[in-house]
């Protein structure tokens, strides 16, 4: 079994579905699943294992070369706290620490709603 293989059939099981749920998950034919699961174990073309990977939240090079990288974030999500996080990168961490509780309570109810 190659290793990209083992790699996408513990993935899959770690994430807890089935060939035919991940292969939606992915929006994947589950004979192309099959293809890189199976004995033949063909290697998926580049945009095909760009949707696997995202699909599982790993990284291609991971799925292919078994080492992880430090993904970058995507940022954009971020911009709009910008000007919150330059005001915040200069308080000193007495003024920190109650700020970052008061934030943490309130995602935190967020997250239960």
């Amino acid at each position: 079994m190659s290793s990209f293989t083992k790699r996408l059939h513990f993935e899959i099981e770690y994430i807890g579905l089935s060939r035919k749920e991940f292969a939606a998950k992915a929006g994947i034919k589950i004979r192309a699943l099959d293809s890189y699961l199976g004995p033949q174990q063909s290697m998926p073309s580049a945009d095909m294992a760009t949707k696997i990977a995202a699909a599982l939240g790993v990284s291609v090079e991971y799925l292919v070369t078994g080492r992880e990288y430090k993904q970058t974030i995507d940022i954009s999500r971020y911009i709009q706290f910008k000007e919150i996080l330059d005001d915040l990168a200069v308080l000193p961490e007495e003024i920190l620490e109650p700020i970052k509780a008061v934030i943490k309570s309130f995602a935190e109810r967020e997250r239960e709603r």
